[in-house]
């Protein structure tokens, strides 16, 4: 009943060390410019026009939570561990169908609503690698630098996180059950997510339009709020977990109509 999860969980694991090693890299290199921005915070935000600035997130930047919570994670794990989970979850179900694997797969006795879930649940490989990689490289790096932060807010960001990444492997899922080329089906989620990442900043620069970004999944994801403000949105994240699993739901009614 789990030999589909334990396969895909196998064949995550090489990437997502990958990943995580790249992030681990990339957010060191930022926390090593941190001294020389905390210097020239105020300049920064003065030099920065204003939707820039609501765009990344960024407050209190002279301190190490807010330059965490505005510089490190709307890049490392709002955008690119955002758009790496889509891309990802977008070829678990159309790489399969593409290679004529899935014949095979559905061959056995197993329900296409049971790939769907094995495939997608694979991903807590991803999530506990980058979560893990990632808080302990943050720990260790403000150690290092001579700060402190507090270890309850630092794990809160990663935990309410995890819901926002589950999101994104939602749309790439639909995605990856929509259309049988992998290419088209990876580049549609990475697309979407970039997008709505963009949306969310940009709707801010109008009143107007701010209830655009109310459709974005990063729009209840903010990390500045958690380390800054300490402000655990519990309901937001509910409202992310929904969307995944109505996300989840809609693949599922896909995949379990569609001619393959």
């Amino acid at each position: 009943m789990t030999a589909i999860l334990r396969l895909e969980s196998r064949k995550l694991l090489r990437g997502t060390l990958t990943l995580t090693g790249l992030l681990v890299l990339l957010s060191a290199f930022f926390l090593v410019v941190f001294p020389s921005i905390q210097e020239e915070a105020a300049l920064f935000e003065e030099i920065y026009p204003e939707y820039m600035l609501e765009l990344l997130g960024i407050e209190e930047l002279h301190t190490i939570e807010g330059f965490l919570g505005g510089y490190i994670f709307p890049f490392v794990w709002i955008l690119l561990a955002g758009i790496y989970f889509a891309y990802v979850s977008a070829g678990l179900i159309s790489r399969d169908v593409r290679t004529r694997r899935m014949d095979l797969t559905l061959s056995n006795p197993v329900s296409r609503e049971s790939v769907v879930v094995q495939k997608i649940a694979a991903l807590w490989v991803p999530l506990v690698a980058l979560n893990v990689g990632m808080f302990a490289a943050l720990l260790a790096g403000v150690v290092l630098l001579g700060e402190s932060i507090d270890p309850v807010s630092l794990t809160m960001v990663h935990a309410l996180g995890v819901p926002y990444l589950l999101v994104c492997a939602g749309i790439g899922i639909v995605f990856s059950v929509v259309f049988d080329r992998v290419e088209t089906a990876q580049a549609a989620a990475l697309g979407l997510v970039f997008v709505c990442w963009l949306v969310d900043g940009l709707s801010h620069m109008n009143p107007d339009f701010e209830w655009v970004g109310d459709l974005t999944p990063s729009r209840y994801y903010d990390p500045t709020a958690i380390l800054v403000h300490e402000e655990y949105a519990l309901g937001d994240a509910g409202i992310l977990l929904a969307g995944f699993l109505v996300l989840l739901g809609v693949a599922i009614l896909v995949f379990t109509r569609r001619d393959i």
